[in-house]
């Protein structure tokens, strides 16, 4: 029970953190650059886009021979949801001042979730199945199958308008070392 709601609550707080990195407006991680760029063009709410990319993504778990376990399911169906939810109810922000420290926030709370729903050990997200599976079957490091899809997502979400900025440079930069601080906890 403490596994399965660790894994939930994770989950839901990592669509927070993520929608606050938008409302800063200084720049979101690569996949909602993705998502936010496909949103920008379909005019699909970027929760539910970051859903379906989500489900899209473990199509490509396919040919890598990766298993989803019962966390890369929840991942599909809750992180989207939650990042939806969340805009409806925080306004965007302004002010520079405002504006990072939200941003700084939305990037301690995807760590600190990241590490709830990881250390749950339901599976793995979509997105970091697709890593693994790349590694497990091309042989690849991770870091190159990592830096690969990485810069592959931001650069087709900033094409179609996704928002890049400081806040994506800060993301990369904080988000492995605050996770690896989180996991533990």
């Amino acid at each position: 029970t403490r596994r399965v709601l660790q894994l939930l609550i994770g989950l839901v707080l990592y669509g927070a953190g993520c929608a606050l990195t938008i409302e800063a407006g200084l720049g979101v991680d690569p996949w909602t650059v993705l998502a936010q760029g496909v949103s920008v063009r379909t005019g699909i709410g970027i929760g539910w886009v970051t859903n379906v990319l989500g489900f899209l993504v473990l199509l490509l778990w396919i040919p890598l021979h990766q298993r989803p376990g019962v966390g890369t399911i929840a991942n599909i169906l809750l992180v989207g949801t939650s990042l939806q939810a969340t805009l409806t109810v925080v306004p965007p922000v302004t002010g520079p001042v405002a504006q990072v420290a939200v941003l700084l926030g939305g990037i301690l709370l995807v760590a600190i979730a990241s590490g709830l729903y990881i250390g749950a050990r339901f599976g793995p997200g979509p997105r970091d199945g697709l890593m693994t599976g790349m590694h497990a079957r091309l042989g690849w490091p991770i870091w190159t199958c990592r830096a690969l899809v990485e810069i592959s997502v931001l650069v087709i979400g900033w094409i179609l308008g996704g928002t890049v900025g400081i806040g994506t440079v800060l993301f990369a930069v904080l988000i492995g070392p605050l996770v690896h601080l989180a996991l533990p906890l």
